[in-house]
């Protein structure tokens, strides 16, 4: 039996839909569809077009005639004509008719015409007639429009013909809205997927109203929003809930009973992992809100001209950020699961945004302090050190005077004390200044080629008086030629000066202090090995601080300012280097510097 002899076309019909899925599968089937309206209700042009966003109304399905299909498909034309098609038409029960004589006295361009002569009848078809159906969503919108030309027999259609007819209608409906619904979710998350790649790539943002207003169109437009807003909670002087961006640098003014509540509810929502819905609409299940606040929620809702809200959390791990909303107006459909559950998606992404953002601050506020502090600190040390410096100066002129002065032994003995003390204050004095200097971000580097080399040759003579005295000796490994790094050769000078003296004073006589500069690669290593006290693992913790001494007792008999290897370690990260220790308490100690080279 063939299809046109099927007892119950419905259930072909039934079939057809059954297994339209895809959006090209739903294009399918409204061709199946047309070709039965050409096949089995005895037309011999079957139209059928789809309402777009732009409201115009597109030709997707033609059946029958060639030299029809070739020009109508794909057509558009305004749904407003489709208004003024309906204004004019005759009502056969849900079908349209309007005779050749309307359409002559409207149409300024009736589009494809059959060149056919009508019957010989007072039923007859004429060639500008226009029959047909208006398709329609759930709510009555129109969605696209079932149109046919050319009956078989050439008269306009009987009783019969127009209820199967119209029972083709009805599942040209069906399968026009499953295809605006598939191509409507299709775009909405391909948008949506656009607005999680912007949150994401929103993250690598640490400021927030730039993450925000990066991702807010791609939100509304891949959610078919009408707007949206983000709430974001106290925190590391990022926006506190009572500020609400709204895009493009507005806040939204919401009544604080509503913030309160919103606060409350994202909790609430974040605890459960799950987004809320308001809207009159809709009834609520397992709702977030109590009955009197989901009333304030829904006046509110009322008051700016929207007709629901879709409520995401914004969160990171066990923490609630904050909350996203989406608003829908009466023209819009209603929030579907899917699109509930992409939202809740952003709201983790957004979520993570906002925590970087807020670690960003936190952490800037941080630096910013102790910047501040550490420029106090180096203005204190200078000034101090300045204010050290005169007086310490007078004192050492006075004791040149008192040189050539006859004292008794007591006397003599204060001498030297006062003597060795000052000394002790002047060296102290000058760290301090080095210190504050180093330390100085007025002060940028100059580098310039250095010969580590050279820079070794006059530190050991320097030292090397010190070391002899206790019999200690320094034993230099270094290639012949220049070894050349990048800096300022007072300050690396320093950074040896201070080393290797600090190996020869906690060594024991008769040591040996290793000393071993080379180049690797594209940086110069400088090694200084003694074997002295060594240093606990404790004390290595804070061996750079400022005014640091050791724990151990033996040490901290030797004389020392704590400031010198605070002074190497802030040379060392002014030239952009690495120095780093290791050392066992009674075995000695090694430090590594590492420099970037040049030539």
């Amino acid at each position: 039996m063939s299809f046109e002899e099927s007892p119950d076309t419905g259930l072909r019909l039934d079939e057809i839909m059954s297994g339209a899925w895809s959006q090209a599968e739903l294009v399918d089937a409204l061709q199946e569809i047309a070709d039965g309206v050409y096949g089995v209700v005895g037309f011999g042009v079957a139209a059928i077009s789809v309402l777009r966003d732009n409201d115009e109304l597109e030709i997707v399905a033609v059946s029958g005639n060639a030299d029809a299909r070739e020009e109508l498909l794909g057509k558009r034309r305004a749904l407003t004509t489709l208004e003024a098609d309906i204004a004019m038409a005759d009502w056969w029960g849900p079908l349209c008719f309007v005779p050749e004589e309307r359409v002559i006295d409207r149409l300024e361009d009736p589009g494809w015409v059959p060149d056919v002569v009508p019957v010989d009848d007072p039923n007859a078809w004429k060639p500008l007639d226009f029959l047909f159906s208006p398709l329609r969503d759930d709510v009555g919108d129109p969605v696209g429009v079932l149109a046919v030309d050319l009956p078989a027999d050439g008269l306009r259609p009987d009783q019969e013909r127009q209820r199967l007819l119209q029972r083709y209608a009805d599942y040209s409906a069906k399968a026009v809205n499953a295809l605006l619904a598939r191509e409507r979710l299709t775009e909405r998350l391909r948008l949506a997927e656009t607005a999680r790649s912007i949150v994401r790539t929103a993250s690598a943002q640490l400021d927030l109203d730039r993450i925000l207003a990066d991702c807010q169109e791609a939100i509304v437009e891949g959610f078919g929003a009408h707007g949206m807003w983000i709430q974001t909670f106290e925190g590391g002087g990022v926006r506190g809930h009572g500020a609400i961006f709204a895009g493009e640098g507005t806040e939204m003014d919401i009544p604080a009973d509503l913030v309160e509540i919103a606060v409350a509810a994202a909790h609430r929502c974040w605890d459960e992992q799950r987004v809320a819905f308001a809207s009159r609409r809709r009834d609520p299940v397992k709702d977030i809100l109590l009955p009197d606040e989901r009333e304030l929620v829904l006046d509110f809702v009322d008051r700016i001209g929207v007709v629901s809200l879709l409520f995401v959390p914004l969160g990171a791990g066990p923490e609630c950020l904050g909350n996203l909303v989406l608003t829908r107006t009466e023209r819009d459909h209603e929030w579907t699961q899917v699109e509930a559950d992409a939202a809740f998606d952003i709201g983790h992404d957004l979520g993570r945004a906002v925590l970087n953002a807020r670690l960003f601050q936190r952490e800037k506020q941080l630096l910013e302090e102790m910047r501040e502090l550490d420029s106090y600190k180096s203005q204190l040390i200078k000034t101090v050190s300045h204010e050290f410096k005169n007086p310490l100066t007078s004192i050492l002129g006075h004791l040149e005077l008192l040189e050539g002065v006859e004292l008794d032994a007591m006397g003599g003995r204060s001498l030297e004390v006062i003597a060795r003390n000052t000394n002790r204050l002047q060296r102290l004095v000058a760290d301090m200044l080095l210190l504050s200097s180093v330390n100085d971000p007025s002060r940028p580097l100059d580098p310039r080629p250095v010969d580590l080399l050279e820079v070794l040759e006059d530190v050991h003579e320097i030292v090397g008086v010190q070391a002899e005295a206790r019999a200690i000796k320094i034993v230099v490994d270094a290639p012949h030629e220049p070894v050349c790094a990048l800096g300022e050769r007072p300050e690396l000078e320093r950074v040896l000066v201070n080393l290797i003296s600090n190996a020869v004073k906690y060594s024991p006589e008769d040591a040996v202090v290793a000393v071993q500069l080379a180049r690797t690669g594209d940086r110069v290593r400088f090694t200084v090995t003694d074997q002295g006290l060594g240093i606990s693992r404790n004390d290595q913790v804070r061996l750079f601080d400022e005014f640091f001494r050791s724990s151990n007792p033996d040490a901290t008999r030797r004389p020392g300012t704590g400031l010198g290897l605070a002074i190497v370690k802030r040379i060392i990260d002014r030239h952009a280097g690495e120095i780093s220790v290791e050392s066992k308490l009674g075995e000695g100690s090694t430090f590594q510097v590492t420099l970037p080279g040049c030539g």
